[in-house]
């Protein structure tokens, strides 16, 4: 349990420095406060999420200073329920920290077949053109809002961690 707090602790570093590129701005009237999201509170969540589908939902979602907000997420991700390639339109990155199990995960080049599933979020069948990467336990991944990213192949069940700055405030805080 020890190994597995260091790297939750690598993944926030990864978002703090994410946040330190951000221009500074002067300090708050009002001091923040930290926000605590524990190994226990995500192996709880994790736990608890379905297994016949992909699940991507909100640990925590706060306010911070730079007036953006940062959101952990938990996803599990079924072997059997690879998915298919996404392309969110906005400027949101997505950090991923890989928990559990094994798969090649491809980013930018092209979406195939793709469908304007909303405003903000393309979706599509593959990826042509892209970079694969094997992806595993401890792992880190930044992807940069507007970039086309999927799972090409899962080799078990995934399980893993996305932190989400969010500079427009998209996300519903929790």
């Amino acid at each position: 349990m020890e190994h597995r707090n260091e790297k939750i602790a690598l993944a926030f570093f990864v978002v703090l420095f994410a946040g330190l590129t951000v221009a500074q701005s002067p300090a708050p009237a009002v001091p923040p406060f930290a926000t605590d999201v524990t190994a226990e509170d995500i192996a709880k969540f994790i736990d608890a999420l379905p297994k016949d589908r992909v699940s991507d939902n909100a640990i925590r979602t706060v306010k911070v200073t730079g007036d953006y907000q940062v959101g952990v997420y938990g996803v599990f991700r079924p072997k059997e329920l690879p998915g298919g390639s996404n392309l969110h339109q906005v400027n949101t990155t997505e950090i991923y920290y890989m928990l559990t199990g094994y798969a090649t995960l491809v980013t930018g080049g092209s979406i195939t077949e793709a469908i304007q599933e909303n405003a903000n979020w393309v979706r599509g069948a593959e990826i042509e053109g892209g970079v694969s990467r094997r992806v595993g336990p401890g792992d880190v991944i930044i992807i940069p809002g507007h970039t086309p990213h999927w799972f090409s192949e899962l080799e078990t069940d995934l399980s893993y961690l996305i932190f989400r700055p969010d500079p427009e405030n998209r996300l519903q805080l929790k």
